[in-house]
């Protein structure tokens, strides 16, 4: 069976560039964000509930996610509404991927392991960090949110210190190639204890 490694951390803390990191170096790796896309895409499995509860936030056979924003705005009770159907599935599609991983190591990036229970299902996490003005710098410099969201994104979310605190592992992402060596070092010890179970 394979080794379950959670990836997790903040927006913009480099979550992605690592998960890249991890299947550069042969390990199987299986994103949430990936996989809600899939969901809210044309046919997927999230399309026909959200659709019973906002017919306003389908367009085109799948979720509009600019409309959800607008409802979730709008509406304090709709996020946990959305999460209840939305995360049941996610978790469903995490457990086939696991399940069919032939990998040695596989890595889930899951931005919110910490806050939706996921470790339990992990035989180890890793946290990215950045120094906080890194990271807001980053996030704004995508162009795809206010100042205004990012905070609220980062009120919903677990503190950095804390998810590093309860972490096996902490890689930081200042750079590439200090992220590169991290991810190697990782490995390696988890390669180790792998051969001493």
């Amino acid at each position: 069976m394979s080794f379950r490694l959670g990836l997790t951390g903040s927006i913009g803390m480099g979550k992605s560039t690592t998960a890249a990191l991890f299947a550069e170096q042969g390990c199987a790796v299986w994103d949430a964000d990936a996989a809600v896309h899939k969901l809210y895409g044309p046919g997927g499995a999230a399309v026909a509930p959200i659709g019973a509860l906002w017919p306003e936030a389908i367009s085109g056979g799948a979720v509009a996610r600019p409309a959800l924003k607008e409802i979730i705005a709008q509406d304090a009770g709709a996020l946990p509404r959305i999460e209840a159907i939305v995360h049941p599935l996610v978790a469903q599609d995490r457990a086939d991927f696991g399940r069919q991983s032939v990998a040695e190591i596989t890595v889930f990036d899951i931005p919110l392991l910490y806050e939706t229970g996921g470790t339990a299902q992990m035989d180890a996490v890793v946290c990215v960090f950045v120094a906080p003005e890194v990271q807001r710098a980053r996030v704004l410099a995508r162009g795809t949110m206010t100042e205004a969201q990012f905070a609220q994104i980062l009120a919903n979310q677990m503190p950095i210190a804390e998810k590093r605190r309860r972490a096996d592992y902490e890689i930081e992402t200042d750079t590439l190639s200090h992220a590169r060596a991290q991810v190697q070092e990782v490995l390696r010890d988890i390669k180790v204890r792998l051969a001493d179970a």
